[in-house]
């Protein structure tokens, strides 16, 4: 990974993960992985991105930006990414369930993971993001 912003995240991750503080672990690697795939729309399929977000809500004003991309609810940027075939339809669900299990460690609640599901959470994102559109 050479981008610092996106390794640093990663980097962060596999610490909390090393230290078990595994919610911590999730929402950075995912923080991540998001933070790749909006770089990815931006460079390569910005056009077609706002064009079926447009679609979809005609108050979207079309993305320039990472930061503009950031606007938009993650499942319904997943769900654009499908629509737009930048992921493919077993990859987007297992994104949904890994953005799923950000959500769940991200907020206060009762909660308890291991390092067990903590490390299929960053298998799948490393197999299908990191290492994909890095």
């Amino acid at each position: 990974i050479s981008d610092t912003h996106t390794k640093s995240f990663l980097n962060e991750a596999l610490s909390c993960f090393e230290a078990k503080n595994y919610r911590a672990s999730v929402v950075l690697s995912w923080v991540g992985a998001i933070s790749i795939l909006y770089k990815h729309v931006i460079a390569n399929h910005l056009q077609n991105f706002n064009i079926e977000a447009a679609r979809r809500d005609p108050k979207w004003r079309p993305a320039k930006t990472a930061d503009d991309l950031s606007r938009m609810k993650e499942k319904d940027f997943l769900n654009i990414l499908q629509a737009i075939s930048v992921l493919g339809k077993n990859v987007k669900q297992e994104l949904d369930g890994c953005l799923a299990l950000r959500n769940a460690c991200g907020h206060p609640n009762s909660l308890i993971i291991g390092e067990n599901r903590v490390a299929a959470h960053l298998e799948i994102l490393i197999l299908n993001v990191y290492s994909k559109y890095v």
